[in-house]
């Protein structure tokens, strides 16, 4: 039976809208913008095309007031940070962290929508004692300033961590703070469950896929058809690293007593291009993931131990960087270009007033008829074809003719249903050769599969 089948009607909802196109930004989708760069566009080109996209939050490295300034009157969630090197005076001295409010905050809010301050960035991964001795009070100070110009419960304070932070992710449910760190956590957590604060961290399926380069293991980080991976601890078969990460991290909140604590994904992504030995980085892949992980938070699905709703995520990044140091990957995370063109497209438009794709040019594939249909190929087992039925039903394509009641749900098996999204998704996508893979469990024909009254779309190209 297909698992769509089991979905609510708010989230067949949500993929109606998404299918339309979403004109409007979601709170749960935000943005890296970072700034280690020399060719970067003024913040009003910046907070013009953010308002093109769906983007509904955006988060600073700093707190950059020409940036904050220009974000005024967008509605947008803005994200603000104070640098580690700021830490010391914050903890130290409360008038610090008044100044840095009055600063950084007072002058812009409520016109420029701040939410949250982070106090750092990955301090835990840092190895410096000092700091890290001086992070809870640094945020304690800050979270107090807040209060003090009526802004506590307006306002939250946080810091961002590393996945490093876990000692154990794999499989999601063993997952566990790293326990060099447990005094500290316990600490931070009880501080951000007392003031409604969220854990901040960043997973990277990009850095796991660099770990284990296998073809599977690329599926399973891009959110692409796969066989997935079975949680021994819990029996939960995973069908993408994202959610495996983000509940490694719950696991290790619930492990520690703090699982009411909420998870904000702080910075995720994919490289478009890198050096020759690294391995993941290109177009095609950036897409993928950036792309099905968009989708995969419109469709409210959330993860098998947080369902129902999705994780506020920010992508990394906006722009690329290009005066950060490393390898070229770390200089090609960006979403957008300069001038303002897109990278490639991962579906963030509004309308068609967003610029057009910045793309290498490809010569397509010949299509192999003028008409035909995508469907299984045969023997292809049923947790596979599960796998094709989820990506192609969270894509957007209306699925509600497999559904009970609906013209093709009958036969109520794996086969048929996956044969009726396959090919709906092959069709909406422009009946393109390479829209007809489902990592290989797919073929063309030229067969009408369409039976009694379940009407396969296709036909000529």
């Amino acid at each position: 039976m297909a698992s769509i089948s089991r979905s609510s009607a708010l989230q067949l909802l949500t993929l109606f809208l998404y299918a339309l196109g979403f004109a409007c930004s979601q709170p749960f989708i935000g943005v890296n913008y970072g700034q280690v760069a020399d060719n970067l566009p003024p913040p009003l080109a910046t907070a013009k095309l953010l308002k093109s996209t769906s983007f509904g939050n955006v988060r600073l490295y700093d707190a950059d007031p020409e940036i904050i300034t220009a974000l005024a009157g967008t509605g947008i969630g803005i994200v603000i940070g104070a640098a580690n090197g700021d830490i010391p005076a914050l903890a130290s001295d409360p008038n610090s962290a008044d100044q840095w409010i009055s600063s950084h905050v007072l002058p812009f809010y409520p016109a420029s929508n701040i939410t949250l301050v982070t106090v750092g960035n990955e301090v835990l991964m840092s190895n410096d004692e000092g700091l890290i001795s001086h992070l809870l009070p640094a945020m304690q100070n800050m979270q107090r300033a807040l209060t003090a110009a009526s802004l506590g419960g307006k306002i939250r304070v946080s810091t961002v961590h590393s996945m490093s932070l876990l000692s154990q992710s794999d499989p999601p449910s063993s997952g566990r703070f790293n326990p060099a760190h447990d005094d500290m956590m316990k600490k931070l957590l009880q501080f951000q469950r007392d003031n409604g604060s969220p854990l901040a961290i960043n997973p990277y399926p990009f850095f796991a896929y660099q770990g284990d380069p296998r073809p599977e293991t690329l599926a399973f980080c891009l959110f692409q058809p796969n066989s997935g991976r079975v949680d021994a601890g819990t029996g939960i078969k995973y069908m993408n690293m994202f959610d495996a990460q983000v509940d490694a991290v719950h696991s290790a909140l619930n492990a520690m007593g703090f699982k009411d604590v909420e998870i904000l994904v702080s910075e995720t992504g994919w490289p478009y291009n890198g050096d020759p030995n690294e391995m993941g980085p290109s177009i095609e892949n950036a897409k993928a993931y950036n792309g099905n992980l968009i989708s995969h938070l419109r469709s409210m699905v959330g993860t098998p131990l947080m369902p129902g709703k999705s994780v506020e995520t920010y992508i990394f990044a906006l722009y690329d960087e290009d005066l950060k140091p490393g390898s070229a990957s770390e200089r090609s995370f960006g979403l957008f270009m300069p001038d303002l063109t897109m990278a490639y497209d991962a579906g963030l438009s509004k309308s068609s007033q967003t610029p057009a794709a910045k793309t290498p040019v490809v010569t397509p594939s010949p299509r192999p008829t003028s008409m035909g249909w995508c469907v299984p190929k045969v023997g292809i087992p049923d947790d596979q074809l599960q796998a094709g039925l989820n990506y192609a039903c969270g894509q957007g394509i209306d699925c509600s003719p497999i559904q009970p009641g609906g013209a093709c749900f009958e036969p109520n098996t794996v086969a048929s249903h996956a044969a009726y999204a396959m090919n709906l998704y092959f069709q909406a996508s422009g009946k393109n050769p390479w829209d007809c893979d489902f990592s290989q469990t797919a073929t063309f024909t030229l067969n009408n599969p369409s039976y009694n009254g379940c009407m396969y779309p296709g036909g000529s190209t």
